[in-house]
């Protein structure tokens, strides 16, 4: 299960999870060589585009493009060819393996038209290398990071006239892969399908950043030791949502999922979690949880911690923090920002945190008391929003037209 109450957890210990070791992948991986090949790829274009929604009404993960990328894999016959399609509904057997045991993980990157009309992806290298790491914990093939890159390249150049212009659009790409075995069993699945689907969406915030306020929950947790937490399996979002349920009766916009006796902070919502303050050596430092093993390995962390300590103005630490801890900061003032990270909002402001019946108030701008944002989300946000849309010339790019 995602989400269990706290006492019934183990003591808490930090012990790598299955395939947390490189040489465990590796070993695994040997098993799974077979993979598909852009080469192979073929194109079905649709008969019928969609009409187009005015992006002033784009609702987030309600539109989807014209086409879909499907790959299929069987234990018999490993990888097969890969086809961009016309978008369509699946024929599933009602006893397929996503369906019963949650066999089934997904990524999400988005493709951005820039000031300049060329079409750019942001780090989907790293979305696919993530992937890989899912598709073991299902205990399904990997394939080669490459290859998939370029089949859905090429699925956003088919599809490109449906990303809208603007800084804050963008198309989301959702990549996902389901168990499609027709049999019951918990057992890893004898087939499967890769498949990716396109929705063209707007800023996530539409009237500029809105801070949110989370939930401390004592009594539910995200993931633990040993368990899959780390991977971004569908499993890992559908024992949160009761949860988020109770924290939104109680007037709170996500959760801040703690771990552990000590309330140990682990993720935002369904975001990476950065605490900026002052820390107990009076060192000015940007903190996220560690990869421990429980955490998702976020795209948009990874870029942060990348961006900020070639910055080199504070210290930049992957490591352990309390709400204890964070409390005291904010009594004695050394608390300047929290904020949450992730693709779809790229950065998310706190201006408060629910915890043991009473609510810490995040500073945001103290220059401006009507401030959204921190000065540091803010800048991140604007960093990353420049490169993501080419106005900054970057690696992490990749122009597709």
């Amino acid at each position: 299960m995602f989400s269990i109450l706290k006492s019934s957890l183990p003591a808490a210990r930090m012990a790598p999870s299955l395939f947390s070791t490189l040489s465990a992948k590796a070993a695994y991986s040997t098993i799974n060589k077979n993979t598909f090949h852009f080469k192979d790829l073929k194109t079905t274009k649709c008969t019928k585009p969609k009409q187009s929604i005015p992006k002033e009404k784009l609702v987030f993960g309600t539109s989807f493009s014209d086409h879909m990328l499907e790959i299929k894999w069987s234990e018999s016959k490993g990888w097969e060819t890969p086809n961009i399609v016309p978008f369509h509904n699946f024929d599933l057997h009602p006893a397929v393996p996503a369906l019963h045991y949650a066999s089934q993980c997904f990524e999400g990157s988005k493709a951005y038209r820039g000031n300049d009309g060329k079409v750019r992806v942001f780090r989907l290298d790293k979305n696919m290398e993530r992937m890989n790491n899912s598709v073991i914990a299902l205990g399904l093939p990997q394939f080669d990071i490459q290859e998939a890159v370029k089949c859905i390249e090429e699925l956003v150049k088919v599809d490109k006239s449906a990303i809208p212009e603007g800084v804050g659009y963008s198309m989301y790409l959702r990549p996902a892969v389901i168990g499609t075995e027709p049999a019951l069993g918990v057992r890893p699945s004898k087939e499967a399908l890769l498949y990716v689907i396109c929705s063209p969406c707007g800023p996530y915030f539409p009237t500029g950043f809105q801070a949110v306020r989370l939930y401390a929950d004592t009594d539910h947790v995200r993931a633990w030791p040993g368990g899959s937490g780390a991977s971004k399996l569908g499993s890992n979002y559908a024992g949160g949502m009761y949860p988020q349920k109770l924290a939104a009766l109680k007037g709170y916009q996500q959760i801040l999922w703690l771990f552990g006796e000590n309330h140990q902070i682990s993720e935002a919502g369904t975001m990476n979690a950065f605490i900026f303050w002052v820390n107990e050596q009076g060192v000015l430092e940007l903190l996220t949880p560690e990869l421990d093993g429980t955490i998702l390995p976020g795209i948009t962390r990874d870029s942060i911690l990348s961006i900020t300590r070639k910055w080199g103005e504070f210290q930049v630490t992957e490591g352990k923090i309390t709400m204890d801890q964070v409390a005291l900061a904010s009594q004695e003032g050394r608390l300047r920002e929290v904020f949450g990270a992730g693709t779809a909002c790229v950065i998310s402001p706190v201006k408060e945190i629910g915890f043991m019946g009473s609510d810490i108030h995040i500073p945001l701008d103290p220059n401006d008391p009507t401030a959204q944002s921190g000065p540091l989300a803010k800048r991140l946000y604007n960093d990353l929003m420049a490169i993501q849309y080419g106005d900054i010339s970057h690696e992490w790019t990749t122009i597709l037209e």
